[in-house]
């Protein structure tokens, strides 16, 4: 792995350790932090995980999520505080400050020594050592490697090995996606070595919706998805009073956008919310049309070629209009993706 011997040598003392994730965390972004956290825990590290935001609850079975620091207001000089005094400062799974809201210009301005560990495109230039793969299928995988590439796979117990597996577990989409690579499926080998029950983790996170996400699923899908079958496009709006009806929670409307997908002919996806200071957006797509740069250009956005997030300041509906309005000029784009698709 790309300059591990300077990771080593930063490592080789024990240090005051931070690491960070970006905002509203999923399952890859806790679970390579929470694993990482375990495994330099071991070494002999103080380590303190601060998340920008809440995350869902069907993640909070992992090690180390009782003592994970979530920053809100109040605590606000409390990680002021940590992240001056930290000498090392992890950024896994993201790339660029504004991810981790007010945060970001506190490690911008961090004394110690900040390392990436991601897999999106186009970093921001902000780390001191930078170990980005953009080919890598999640920022667990890094991990894994890395703790393998510092001659320690034999610290990876089953409590890091089962935070690593829910990150690349989700992140390929449950294996089905392009980016499970052959090294995915060896790292899964040898969690499943070590003791690592992948049956029961996906049933800790697919398997814990609440009734009332349930209905709002099935209203979602019902009464809210729109088809474009002449742009091979699915979109779903939501607002934030349907939200507030279903008593929308951190983490249930993940996936949402994936329904849309899967619909045949369909290309591309969106899902677009309400959430009051601002619009969400998350893209999918499949085969060459890239998402990404969709989201870039026009939602100041980014992320993957097939997964992306963007923004909007402006109300839903217009966010909406924009949005059908950009379809026509990627008509082309879109018909040859849905052309070349084996779907």
């Amino acid at each position: 792995m790309h300059n591990i011997n300077a990771l080593k040598e930063l490592l080789q003392e024990p240090k005051e350790v931070m690491i960070t994730t970006h905002h509203k965390p999923d399952a890859d972004a806790l679970g390579s932090s929470l694993g990482l956290a375990g495994y330099l825990k071991k070494k002999g590290h103080r380590v303190t995980v601060i998340t920008p935001s809440d995350y869902p609850d069907f993640l909070n079975w992992m090690e180390g999520n009782n003592d994970v620091v979530v920053y809100t207001e109040k605590k606000d000089a409390l990680v002021q505080r940590i992240i001056a005094e930290s000498q090392v400062i992890f950024c896994l799974d993201f790339n660029t400050l504004s991810r981790i809201n007010e945060m970001g210009e506190y490690i911008r301005h961090a004394p110690g020594t900040k390392v990436l560990i991601d897999h999106h495109l186009q970093p921001e230039d902000f780390a001191d050592l930078d170990y980005a793969n953009t080919s890598a299928a999640a920022t667990a995988e890094i991990v894994y490697d890395l703790i393998k590439a510092m001659g320690d796979a034999d610290l990876i117990d089953t409590s890091i090995g089962e935070c690593l597996y829910a990150g690349i577990m989700t992140d390929t989409g449950s294996f089905r996606h392009p980016n499970t690579t052959q090294n995915v499926h060896l790292i899964i080998a040898d969690l499943l070595q070590i003791g690592v029950k992948t049956s029961d983790i996906h049933r800790l996170i697919y398997d814990s919706s609440t009734e009332l996400r349930l209905r709002f699923l099935g209203y979602a899908l019902k009464e809210k998805l729109v088809v474009l079958p002449e742009y091979k496009t699915a979109y779903i709006p939501i607002t934030a009073e349907e939200l507030k009806t279903y008593n929308s929670k951190t983490g249930d409307t993940e996936g949402l956008v994936n329904y849309a997908l899967s619909i045949e002919g369909i290309v591309f996806a969106a899902l677009i919310i309400d959430r009051t200071q601002a619009v969400k957006m998350s893209f999918r797509s499949v085969g060459d049309f890239s998402a990404n740069e969709f989201a870039r250009a026009h939602f100041n956005g980014g992320g993957h070629k097939n997964a992306a997030g963007g923004i909007s300041m402006e109300p839903l509906a217009a966010t909406v209009q924009k949005f059908e309005s950009l379809l026509p000029l990627y008509k082309d784009q879109l018909q040859q993706a849905a052309s070349s698709s084996t779907k």
